[in-house]
């Protein structure tokens, strides 16, 4: 019998047990009557399979998901992997399971437990940003003393049920629908929204399981694994997307924090149309001080003339949108352009690759920019590609709320005066539909969140001066609605914090998570390099 078949076997029969255990508890209840928190009773008693179940670590090869995964996991020998079984839906943990994938790094000295880390997304792959920030952090004393334990979160990577919208099958259907919903503002008709969804969970496991997918959902696997793994209180990292999952944590389980690092933060007060707009800014900014850098350079395809930045790249970037250029066994239109682009501008270290990307356009190529896409969106190489555009899509979809068309055009107009980079040159478009409109679920997370939280140990949220993509402001925000400590590194990029990149800001974080005290004071450190 294979490891699998024991599983489900195993599975079978603790759910059995549950169920005999519900029965018991009925069959004690005085005259048969029912309590008034019987179905409370009964989820408590069900979850136990969940909470008491025991991991059965091994090698991370079937974990792996994309010929990048295997490529990488292999550096980190030592990692082990494993599966978690939750519920599907934790209001009929009776019901349909989920299978979470786990990744265990050990404490390279003596270990005082496990430190929950996520890299970001929504969708991004946690078991392999796990292996990247292991390597990263090789000299850390996080890493010295917390054993690094990862996740693919719902619907992510190598967690069952996985996200599939089939929007990268090749077909030409998908392609046209991929186009329009991974555009930044395209018209999207009432057929192209409902065949989203029906395409989504089709490959997703139906409507039932699309709509457990968000950030609420996952939290509470989360807290399963704090008790699997045998912790009265979690230690998370978290960057980016990660914030977001540290924030809803510490709403829902706050007395089950020990310590809480949130580098790149969400701003949780920022509803949709808000949030964007202040991402897309923060893009307008870093595509500024890239243009800087390029200019410095004789050739450099922007020119050296700061009011003439964004002119420039819309030179160069908007024809795509009627004449796209050869690129690989493809062709680069605008928005692959612009994500190539934005892409880039994710860390200093790409710059020069987007100035090479932008030159090789202007001669009628389109190879490096639709290298920097595709690595956004999680497609290796070879070609092979992960899940993570359909899972960061649906992902959004559940937590953020559908915005109106109205609401929909301000945005666009919003966008483009605070962040022309991303004029594609179109007339203003009237028929805007959000790519939400027919999810089931959508608008689960709320929004504002983590609000009003009692009992709380002292969090510490980190932000660089220049995040492109996570302002500075959210930071701020972040700050003050958990009552945090505000770390501040003084830089450009996007999370700092197991990047390698700030020994400043690494020993501050280390030693926060290893004793548990927040410096007094207001903590800064300067950028490197």
């Amino acid at each position: 019998m294979t490891r699998r078949s024991l599983a489900l076997r195993r599975g079978a029969i603790a759910s059995a047990l549950a169920g005999i255990m519900v029965a018991a508890l009925a069959a004690c209840t005085p005259s048969g009557g029912v309590p008034a928190d019987s179905d409370q009773s009964q989820k408590i008693v069900a979850m136990d399979r969940f909470t008491q179940q025991t991991l059965t670590w091994e090698g991370c090869d079937d974990y792996a998901i994309t010929d990048q995964d295997k490529q990488f996991f292999p550096m980190v020998p030592e990692a082990e992997c494993a599966r978690l079984l939750v519920p599907l839906d934790y209001a009929d943990p009776t019901g349909d399971t989920a299978s979470v994938a786990v990744i265990r790094i050990a404490a390279r000295g003596d270990s005082i437990g496990p430190l929950l880390f996520n890299p970001g997304g929504p969708g991004g792959a946690g078991l392999l940003g796990t292996i990247g920030a292991s390597a990263l952090m090789a000299e850390s004393e996080i890493t010295e003393r917390f054993d690094l334990v990862g996740f693919d979160p719902r619907g992510v990577g190598a967690t069952e049920p996985t996200i599939d919208c089939g929007l990268t099958d090749g077909s030409a259907d998908a392609e046209a629908l991929l186009q329009k919903v991974s555009g930044v503002f395209t018209p999207l008709t009432e057929n192209d929204t409902q065949q989203l969804v029906e395409r989504c969970a089709a490959g997703s496991g139906g409507l039932d399981a699309l709509a457990q997918m968000g950030t609420r959902t996952t939290v509470k696997d989360m807290d399963v694994l704090r008790e699997v793994l045998g912790e009265k209180q979690m230690s998370f990292l978290g960057q980016s997307y990660g914030t977001r999952l540290g924030a809803v944590y510490a709403e829902e389980f706050p007395e089950n924090v020990r310590a809480m690092v949130l580098d790149g933060a969400f701003d949780p007060n920022l509803g949709s149309q808000k949030r964007l707009l202040a991402s897309y800014t923060g893009f307008q900014a870093a595509f500024e001080s890239m243009a800087a850098t390029c200019a410095q350079q004789a050739d450099c395809p922007l020119g050296t003339d700061p009011d003439g930045w964004t002119s420039a790249l819309q030179s160069i970037l908007q024809p795509l949108a009627e004449n796209p250029v050869p690129a690989g066994d493809t062709e680069l239109d605008f928005d692959l352009g612009l994500g190539g682009v934005m892409g880039g501008l994710y860390s200093p270290d790409a710059w020069p690759l987007i100035i090479e990307g932008l030159r090789e356009v202007q001669q009628g190529r389109g190879d490096q920019l639709l290298a920097l896409a595709n690595g956004v969106g999680g497609v290796s190489s070879e070609g092979t590609s992960s899940n993570q555009i359909d899972a960061s899509l649906v992902i959004n979809c559940i937590d953020e709320d559908v915005l109106r068309t109205d609401e929909l055009a301000d945005l666009r107009a919003e966008t483009l005066d605070h962040a022309p980079i991303l004029d594609s040159g179109a007339e203003s478009m009237d028929d805007l539909r959000d790519k939400c409109a027919d999810f089931p679920a959508a608008g689960e997370l709320g929004i504002p969140y983590a609000q009003d939280i009692n009992g709380l140990a002292p969090t510490l949220v980190v932000s660089l001066t220049g995040d492109a993509t996570t302002p500075h402001s959210g930071a701020i925000a972040l700050t003050e609605t958990l009552g945090s400590a505000l770390l501040t590194v003084e830089g450009e990029g996007h999370t700092v914090i197991a990047n390698g990149v700030n020994a400043c800001a690494d020993a501050i974080a280390a030693d926060y998570l290893i004793d548990r005290e927040v410096p007094e004071g207001e903590l800064v450190c300067p950028g490197e390099g």
